[in-house]
């Protein structure tokens, strides 16, 4: 629909929303006012949606967030105000985004990295802030990216340099400072380049598209070999050869105090050495912090005094494995350290081992597991510090109605999705795999923006190519495979049955084991006709707390009960990997051999299947 040409006044109608059938709104550069309804995101059928260039008011609805074909969004020049809605990240088919030239604030959303197939953004003159996230590096298919005339300040994302389809690139008039990333060098598609009007020094980038002067005038330092209006980078080190007395001189300082401070550490050593001669020598091997943060921040000192000395009203939750406190950094950070029981300190003969393993998993990077950045094994006190989650664990919002309500459907999904994603990381991306063992919701801790991250291996061991299980329980009662009842091996598809148990929980906002057992129960039956058994419908056991899912949102949480229930099959082979669930996760289809023979439940809404039978009984009741 082509409404440019007309010029039209007044506001956007909200019967557009009604529109399904709709595939192209065009009303830019007339004389529209008022703000954008939030009923555009009911006609789903939309593909390209072009608002700009009008005198449209407000916030971006976060309802546009719902239109799943949508390849094309122009709401440029007008006088959009407020941040970007996070929702709009689940326009995975976003190709064109253009927000350029309103009154947008806040920092640019990470969730903007999900535009995997976006090959131009343009979010020049509005007033951003902070750094430029990571995540628009991984957008490998940009080919235009403008983001001057904002307040974006920082580093230069190394990443951007990997954006090797990249051809036109703009971050002038911004408070950029430091060294322009050396991955610069590599950005052969790279013709139009401007990066003026910043703090930013050290060498530049040695490519055609940064040749001009206008492309990197008025910065601090800027330098280059055989560059015009550049001194060379040599130069520069010349011109610190002037001060090459006074480094000398702080140099010498410099070892003077070093070696002072080592001596002084050598007598302390000392010291304690002569205390530990009263202790045993497993008290030895137990009495030091087994790993460091990498930025010196985790000394023991400091975690004993952020929780007061494990104070209970440091205490933020309880587990079977250990109690949780808070802690706040001298430097400010804040963290969450798991004080483990005196019962799982383990045996002298597992702390070998026990080392590894987390030594191990300090080294996982992944953006939906929480971080741990080390523990100590000190004989009074055997602890975990792990990266603080603000919104705490999924049980706990999911117990309280009032922050229930505000877990929305679309945000509901996404909490599955990192679940899915984190699995699907440990157990195929990480080398060996690592197997979590104790999945549950009170392990899904959620941060400030309700994004999923998995929590606690206390439980978790590597999977050696030589190994597949072991004999130790581990695990929460409502959420362990069944098959642990009598064989106690533990593989990745133990995991698998934990992640249907939650994803059912976050979709019924409770724990689904009355569900399951119910299912199973009538399923099994032999007197129970197939055409009764299981009768669920999907719309009376999902959460009535938020507001009910509808068009797309509601096919994914169709989508996310198949592949739930494809989890918890009995029988462990039948049940997909972590990665098959992601993916199908993402694509939002479920493949025929996921459910064939199986006869999974809760299809679809208005609709039921039986949980488990033989598949000529896999009738459908409305």
């Amino acid at each position: 629909m082509l409404l440019k040409k007309f010029q039209p006044k007044g506001t956007i109608s909200l019967k557009w929303g009604e529109c399904h059938m709709l595939t192209n709104l065009n009303i830019s550069n007339n004389k529209i006012s008022g703000a954008i309804p939030p009923q555009l995101g009911k006609a789903i059928q939309l593909q390209q949606l072009d608002l700009s260039s009008n005198h449209l008011i407000g916030k971006i609805p976060k309802e546009l967030g719902m239109l799943p074909l949508l390849f094309k969004l122009l709401l440029g020049n007008n006088k959009l105000s407020g941040s970007i809605p996070l929702e709009l990240g689940n326009l995975s088919n976003l190709e064109i985004l253009d927000l350029a030239s309103n009154n947008l604030s806040g920092p640019i959303p990470k969730q903007l990295g999900n535009f995997w197939k976006l090959w131009s953004l343009n979010l020049s003159e509005n007033r951003f802030v902070d750094s430029i996230p990571d995540e628009i590096g991984k957008m490998h298919h940009l080919r235009s990216l403008d983001l001057s005339q904002n307040m974006l300040t920082g580093e230069m994302p190394p990443l951007l340099g990997e954006l090797q389809n990249l051809e036109t690139l703009n971050l002038s008039h911004n408070g950029l400072s430091g060294t322009i990333p050396h991955t610069f060098d590599d950005l052969i598609s790279l013709t139009v380049a401007d990066i003026s009007y910043n703090q930013l020094e050290g060498p530049l980038p040695n490519i055609k598209a940064f040749a001009p002067f206008e492309a990197f005038k008025n910065n601090k330092g800027l330098c280059g070999n055989n560059v015009t209006h550049l001194k060379p980078c040599s130069a520069s080190r010349k011109k610190a050869n002037k001060f090459s007395i006074l480094i000398i001189i702080l140099l010498i300082v410099s070892s003077l105090l070093f070696l002072f401070a080592f001596v002084i550490g050598i007598f302390f050593l000392f010291q304690k050495l002569r205390k530990r001669k009263t202790k045993s020598p497993e008290a030895d091997v137990e009495d030091l912090f087994a790993i460091w943060g990498h930025d010196g921040e985790l000394l023991y000192e400091h975690i004993i005094q952020g929780t007061d000395n494990f104070s209970s009203k440091q205490c933020i939750g309880t587990g079977g494995y250990g109690t949780v406190y808070k802690a706040e950094l001298p430097t400010g950070r804040v963290v969450a350290v798991k004080k483990l029981h005196s019962s799982q300190d383990g045996d002298m003969a597992d702390l070998k081992a026990f080392k590894s393993e987390i030594h191990a998993l300090t080294q996982i990077r992944h953006r939906s597991i929480v971080k741990l950045y080390g523990f100590s094994l000190f004989a009074e006190n055997s602890f975990l510090v792990y990266e603080f989650m603000e919104k705490g664990s999924l049980r706990n919002i999911l117990r309280n109605d009032e922050e229930a309500e505000k877990l929305d459907w679309i945000v509901r999904l996404n909490v599955v999705k990192g679940v899915a994603k984190a699995l699907s990381y440990m157990h195929h991306d990480c080398s060996p795999p690592i197997i979590h063992r104790d999945i549950s919701s009170n392990n899904v801790l959620l941060d400030s923006e309700y994004e999923a991250h998995v929590s606690d291996f206390g439980t978790a061991r590597l999977l050696k190519s030589d190994s597949s299980n072991w004999t130790s329980f581990a695990g929460t009662f409502g959420y362990t495979a069944p098959e642990l009842a009598y064989s106690m091996k533990v593989d990745n598809k133990t995991d698998v049955y934990s992640f249907g148990v939650v994803t059912l929980e976050v979709i019924m906002g409770r724990h689904p084991g009355e569900l399951i057992s119910s299912l199973l129960s009538s399923a099994s039956s032999s007197s129970t006709s197939p055409s009764t058994a299981g009768h669920f419908l999907l719309n009376d056991v999902i959460d009535q707390r938020p507001s009910p899912p509808v068009n797309q949102v509601a096919k994914e949480v169709e989508v996310a009960v198949k592949l739930a229930f494809a989890c918890l099959r009995v029988n462990p082979q039948s049940r997909p990997t972590m990665q098959q669930v992601y993916y199908r996760e993402e694509t939002h289809s479920v493949p025929v051999e996921m459910t064939e023979g199986k006869c999974d439940v809760l299809a679809t809404f208005g609709t039921y299947f039986c949980l488990k039978g033989p598949s000529s009984s896999s009738q459908v009741g409305y």
